[in-house]
């Protein structure tokens, strides 16, 4: 083993191994000017000899004569002792699949931008004209470089049917989680927002719905 790493350690007998990966059963002579023009490497043939007497003895090149010439060959075989000494651990693979951006629909950005971060307390993160709209987006101040909130213009007809049917049922369009309801509900209800639902408790949660001023009904939830 030992052998095989000094072999190894040389620059130009990595290189030699590479020139024989590339095409092997080449000759002194032919390894000598691969390693010129290809890597600069202007070594004498003396000394490209000794680097193949080397690996030879460390069972990384073999050689054989064809007529008066010595062709060397590659073998891998003494790198499997180096793989099996360290065997890596196979990891499980996962598709890696998380949520980056989710949005709400608004009538209003300007209007959204301000009731989201200055009555919520998210941060602007993102904001980049497109066309007459912006790419806006904030996130929460405890995970600024987390999940992002799109606050996305309702221009779409479908988008403004939409909210409304769930305005209409009650039904919220989007859920955060807060540390405490009833706590956040005092808060906010304070600064003036309106509520559709006081802190109710649903079994291991607390919910309330606030009304988020741009036609979106938003659910806040935190633990019993």
């Amino acid at each position: 083993m030992g052998d095989l790493y000094q072999a190894l350690a040389d620059p130009t007998r990595r290189l030699i191994l590479d020139e024989l990966t590339e095409r092997d059963g080449q000759s002194l002579f032919e390894l000598c000017g691969r390693l010129v023009m290809q890597h600069g490497i202007t070594s004498s043939r003396q000394a490209i000899s000794q680097h193949l007497a080397v690996l030879e003895d460390a069972g990384l090149v073999g050689s054989r004569r064809s007529g008066r010439t010595k062709l060397h060959h590659l073998h891998t075989q003494p790198l499997r002792a180096i793989a099996e000494r360290w065997p890596a651990e196979p990891k499980e693979r996962r598709m890696g699949i998380r949520i980056n951006v989710t949005s709400v629909f608004v009538d209003d950005q300007a209007k959204a931008l301000a009731f989201y971060t200055e009555q919520l307390g998210f941060l602007p993160k993102t904001d980049v004209p497109v066309g007459e709209f912006r790419w806006l987006t904030v996130v929460s101040p405890d995970e600024p470089d987390g999940t992002e909130l799109l606050l996305e213009p309702d221009q779409h007809p479908a988008a403004k049917a939409y909210k409304a049917a769930l305005v209409a049922d009650g039904i919220p369009a989007a859920s955060f989680a807060v540390d405490d309801v009833a706590a956040s509900h005092a808060g906010l209800a304070a600064k003036g927002v309106r509520f559709t639902q006081e802190p109710t408790t649903m079994g291991p949660v607390v919910t309330a719905v606030l009304d988020d001023t741009c036609g979106n009904l938003i659910q806040l939830t935190s633990a019993a």
